[in-house]
């Protein structure tokens, strides 16, 4: 058996918010593997579903991102499950809008809703799926950034990323983590580099080297994160 975990904020107000977007994984998967309804259950709402032949608990924590880990705690040692039987999906500050990351394991790097999930499992070696969202705008503090709606231009991006990860994620469950990783991460992409004649026609002297475009996460996240909202949407 396993855990599939959507992180985010309970109400309809915070639904569309980048900080829900775990919560937005979860429900596409709903939809696509036929789960069965939701249903109350340790601070949160679960739905069953199967992944081939693997039973599969899908789950939306009611705590408040902060206390993710009071929902998902319990039902894990409810079912006697292992951290590696975990797949956690959240936002992630640190890479662009519908840039996807999935990890094996890993700190909390500064998510609360992570960190809380952490402390309540009682190991960080659980599975990630990250869903970029970008970086506040100048002047916006981190709360202001991740319990906001996504801007107009930022949505197809969401949904194309929601919707390649839905088959990456049934793979986790039914090839593992490792596989998944080298198959659906995005790669980095290197430009092609110029030969002398291009650079010459270009200005160029030999020792300029192509750029490459970065697409990893560094893993830190501003301290606004770790101090942000008492309230515990943050």
């Amino acid at each position: 058996m396993k855990i599939i975990a959507g992180l985010g904020n309970p109400g309809v107000e915070y639904a569309k918010n980048r900080h829900n977007v775990g919560w937005m994984m979860v429900d596409a998967l709903a939809e696509a593997l036929g789960a069965e309804p939701w249903k109350e259950r340790e601070r949160g709402l679960v739905a069953e579903t199967r992944i081939g032949t693997e039973k599969v608990l899908l789950v939306k924590p009611q705590t408040y991102m902060n206390n993710s880990g009071e929902c998902i705690g319990p039902l894990m040692r409810w079912y006697k499950l292992e951290p590696e039987d975990l797949i956690v999906c959240h936002d992630d500050m640190d890479i662009p809008a519908g840039t996807i990351r999935i990890r094996k394991k890993g700190s909390a790097g500064g998510h609360n809703g992570i960190k809380s999930t952490i402390a309540l499992v009682g190991d960080e070696n659980f599975g990630r799926v990250r869903i970029g969202v970008g970086r506040p705008l100048p002047g916006w503090t981190v709360v202001n950034h991740v319990l906001a709606n996504f801007p107009e231009e930022d949505v197809p991006k969401i949904q194309e990323a929601i919707k390649y990860l839905v088959p990456a994620i049934e793979c986790m469950v039914t090839e593992g983590t490792d596989n998944e990783m080298n198959k659906y991460n995005q790669k980095k992409q290197k430009k092609k580099k110029k030969n002398w004649k291009e650079k010459q026609a270009d200005g160029e002297n030999d020792n300029t080297e192509a750029g490459i475009i970065e697409a990893e996460s560094s893993e830190a996240v501003s301290g606004e994160v770790r101090e942000a909202a008492a309230d515990g949407k943050e």
